[in-house]
């Protein structure tokens, strides 16, 4: 402050230039979003109950900082924190998943689904109890949760395939994250199963997650052949069983699946748009 401005009080004019001034002098430099970038991330562990295709690693995103208001600003500068309740366990589907089929077809006769659950993670060992509970009901197996306080704070997925009236729903990949990674590019994850019992349809249904800027997921299989699946909602009776499709609480990626023809299996899978 200067002398002249020492020996009478300061008007509120007199405080908005000082600050304009000190304003103009500030250097505003960009974030050192490199530094803090550097190095890999490692993709966690899958528990998987087929063979899988091998995962490609994947980037998180970043954020730029935000600059808050100076002191003394009146209510109308400021935004209005209105305190919500908490979403009750059922709202956030911790004891009844989220299912989305995602291929549907016939074998043997006999219908077959596939379809992906997806659990909300329970904030308290309360929770965690009866969700536990309620996966071993539907005869399901959380990934590395060895008791139900394993799950806490994490979403839990689980890839079915079912077929006929009998036969139970088989886990095909699932996994519980506390964070979901966010596919890009031609990021794949792929597993392949059977479409009902017997050696026959074995290697047949792939089912597997890509970007969700995926357009075209195209299936190799061992006779030479191959599959194309794009995005489809819904289902008519012109479904091959090959198809990308958004899943109800899943993010960061879109599920895709691919039916083989009968007599062959499953080689490998790439996005192709």
């Amino acid at each position: 402050m200067g002398a002249d401005r020492e020996n009478h009080e300061m008007t509120p004019s007199d405080i908005a230039l000082l600050l304009a001034d000190a304003a103009d002098r500030v250097e505003i430099g960009t974030a050192p979003v490199q530094a803090v970038l550097r190095g890999g991330r490692r993709r966690r562990a899958r528990r998987w109950a087929v063979t899988a295709a091998t995962a490609l690693v994947l980037a998180g995103s970043t954020g730029t900082p935000a600059v808050t208001g100076l002191p003394g600003g009146g209510r109308a500068d400021r935004g209005t924190d209105v305190a919500k309740p908490p979403a009750s366990a059922a709202a956030r589907h911790v004891y009844d998943p989220q299912g989305t089929e995602i291929a549907r077809g016939t074998y043997r006769g006999k219908r077959w689904t596939a379809f992906v659950d997806v659990w909300g993670a329970p904030r308290d060992e309360r929770e965690a109890d009866r969700q536990f509970d309620a996966m071993a009901e539907r005869g399901i197996e959380p990934a590395e949760a060895r008791r139900p306080a394993d799950l806490i704070g994490k979403t839990s997925y689980f890839a079915m395939r079912g077929w006929g009236d009998t036969d139970r729903p088989q886990q095909v990949m699932f996994n519980s994250v506390e964070k979901f990674e966010r596919f890009r590019g031609t990021d794949l994850e792929a597993g392949a199963t059977r479409l009902g019992t017997g050696g026959e349809s074995s290697g047949r249904l792939v089912i597997g997650m890509v970007a969700k800027t995926a357009r075209q997921v195209t299936c190799h299989w061992k006779d030479g052949t191959t599959a194309v699946a794009e995005p489809a909602e819904g289902f008519s009776a012109h479904d091959t069983g090959s198809a990308i499709r958004t899943v109800a609480g899943f993010r960061g990626a879109n599920w895709f699946t691919c039916v083989a023809p009968e007599g062959t299996s499953y080689a490998s899978a790439e996005v192709t748009k």
